[in-house]
């Protein structure tokens, strides 16, 4: 396994360019990060990609201002028009009275137009509006990867002063242009790209990193590697199948859920898939912008946000338990009409897992779609197909387990209500997005899923029988509680329990003390090779802390992705964490 960080802002993994957790390694680290104290961000070198805008996504931003933009003004880029202008939409609908243009970079070289790249295009807006911006950027995971961001660096970097960039149009300030109309070119601004010796021997070692330690690349094979991600996804491949296997592979598989790989439909984050099962249910179903949705169980923060933001709104069931099933029923039948209902399967952090079987028969009644998010339980442990209309899935967890990579999948049951409907408005609208070099990256990482996932059950349920026999408030696990028979009803026949549990302790000192003694990775993100701890509950409900607790969700709760450590290793480190807890409460009491 590889070193643990232990200084604040490195990356997780350490030495890794595109690493996607950062080191939090004390409780007050993580507060200071949420209250924005320089003692902490001035020393962050990355953050999750959807919270912290990496440091080239930046630079690649304020290069795009310089060239084309105007004094006052701020950038935020996507990977095509129709992204950039959904941003648009969304700050004007907040704010009718901005200014904000899109402008859409043609620079792709004609390698990466056959593989499959997308586009550079740059949300220019003024930077007052900057909250705006950013809140579509994290809810929808939709803005462009730290590798995207490189590549363009480089295109920047050479670009000729006399090279373009074309402004789009979209019509008034309140809406969109379907079409996309021509605007004359604006010639570039001429700008030094020279960069110190410092700059350049850094970029040449990180291209040495990615390349020895993230795997070597090759953007040949990216029509193969993004077809072997889906084949993998619908259960179709091997533990040791490679992206030309894939192509000769075929589309079912008796060991595993049984899916067509053309419903499998990949994204760049699993928000964006999630977001756009969500816009797709607005546009495809009758009256579908007219009906709000539901959330069934307390979810991860940005599902909720999504849909309250978007669409008419939405009903929050935030226990997901027997009375909230009992509610649902209720607001049903007094002529309620749902578009979707989404859940988790089983919920993040508090790992609940819903009552699949009788919320399909609602759905069913009632004519409204079942969302599930299988991210924590994973592809492998549990088996919903027949319970959703719409499975999606962050690949950047499990899936992929190197933490160097986002991703997200979209599945569309064939079995779905209003299948036909949802097929024909994703031929319409569907944009694979998904660069070019993530999808190799993550197609490298995928192909020992199915060993690393049966190794971390192993640990996990270890770990659990040590937890079990400590001094807290509460252990959450899918095994146990009161949801535990859900889950059984969906636990596929030789799956497990997944890697993901919560610990709640008795107050927020007893947790801060075995979170700071705690010798893991500590940071965002789940779902790693490695184990990875967080104060979950600080940093993703930071700004709304009493409202999580009246949901169940513990300020005192720490949350731990369970990794491939040896057994015996993982007991002994949380074996060491324990006790140190133990002993301030012994000092407490005395």
């Amino acid at each position: 396994m590889p070193a643990i960080p232990t200084e604040t802002g490195l990356p997780i993994p350490g030495n890794t360019p595109h690493a996607i957790s950062v080191t939090l390694p004390t409780w007050a680290a993580n507060v200071g990060y949420e209250e924005g104290a320089d003692w902490v961000v001035s020393k962050m070198q990355c953050g999750y990609p959807r919270f912290f805008i990496a440091k080239n996504i930046a630079k690649l931003a304020e290069r795009c201002v310089t060239r084309f933009g105007k004094p006052g003004e701020a950038a935020m880029l996507f990977p095509s028009m129709a992204c950039a202008e959904r941003c648009r939409l969304f700050i004007l609908d907040k704010c009718s009275e901005a200014k904000v243009r899109v402008a859409e970079l043609h620079d792709l070289s004609p390698a990466l137009r056959h593989a499959g790249g997308s586009s550079l295009c740059v949300v220019l807006y003024e930077a007052s509006l900057f909250p705006l911006a950013k809140q579509y950027w994290q809810h929808t995971g939709e803005g462009i990867s730290s590798r995207q961001a490189d590549y363009y660096l480089r295109q920047v970097d050479q670009a000729q002063p006399k090279d373009t960039v074309e402004f789009k149009k979209g019509g008034s300030n309140r809406h969109y242009s379907r079409q996309p109309s021509t605007d004359k070119s604006i010639t570039r601004h001429s700008s030094s790209a020279a960069a110190g010796d410092a700059e350049t021997l850094n970029r040449d070692q990180l291209t040495y990193l990615e390349e020895r330690y993230g795997r070597n690349l090759n953007l040949q094979s990216v029509e193969q590697a993004k077809l072997a991600v889906r084949r993998r996804i619908a259960g179709s491949l091997t533990l040791t199948d490679s992206p030309e296997v894939a192509l000769e592979a075929k589309e079912e598989s008796p060991a595993h859920q049984r899916v067509g790989v053309d419903d499998v439909y990949l994204f760049p984050t699993g928000m964006t898939s999630i977001f756009h099962a969500h816009q797709l249910a607005l546009s495809a179903l009758p009256d579908g912008s007219q009906r709000k949705s539901a959330c069934f169980g307390f979810p991860y923060t940005d599902t909720l946000k999504i849909l309250e933001k978007w669409g008419p709104g939405a009903h929050f069931f935030g226990r997901g338990d027997a009375q909230d099933l009992v509610k649902l029923e209720a607001m049903l039948a007094g002529g309620e009409r749902l578009l979707a209902l989404f859940c988790e399967c089983p919920s993040n952090p508090l790992l609940r897992t819903p009552p699949l079987k009788k919320l399909r028969e609602l759905a069913d009644q009632y004519g409204f779609l079942i969302v599930i998010d299988e991210t924590i339980g994973n592809f492998i442990n549990v088996r919903v197909c027949q319970y959703a209309d719409i499975i999606v899935s962050s690949l950047t967890k499990v899936f992929s387990g190197d933490s160097n990579v986002m991703g997200g999948s979209f599945i569309l049951s064939a079995k779905a209500l209003f299948y036909k409907q949802l097929k024909d408005q994703l031929t319409k609208t569907y944009e694979d997005n998904l660069w070019v070099e993530d999808a190799v990256t993550l197609e490298r990482n995928s192909r020992d899923f199915i060993s690393r996932i049966e190794r971390i059950n192993q640990n996990a349920e270890a770990l659990c029988e040590l937890v079990l026999k400590q001094d807290i408030k509460a252990l959450h696990y899918p095994k146990y509680g009161e949801t535990s028979a859900n889950y059984e009803a969906i636990k596929a026949p030789d799956g497990g329990y997944g890697g993901l549990l919560s610990i709640t302790f008795d107050s927020v000192e007893e947790a801060a003390v075995f979170y700071d003694a705690l010798h893991t990775c500590k940071g965002p993100s789940l779902g790693t090779n490695f184990t990875l701890s967080s104060p979950y509950t600080l940093l993703a409900h930071f700004t709304e802390l009493p409202w999580a607790e009246t949901w169940g969700v513990d300020q005192a709760l720490v949350r731990v992705s369970v990794g491939l450590e040896p057994t015996g290793t993982l007991l002994e480190t949380f074996e060491t964490a324990f006790k140190a807890l133990t002993a301030f409460k012994q000092s407490s009491v005395a």
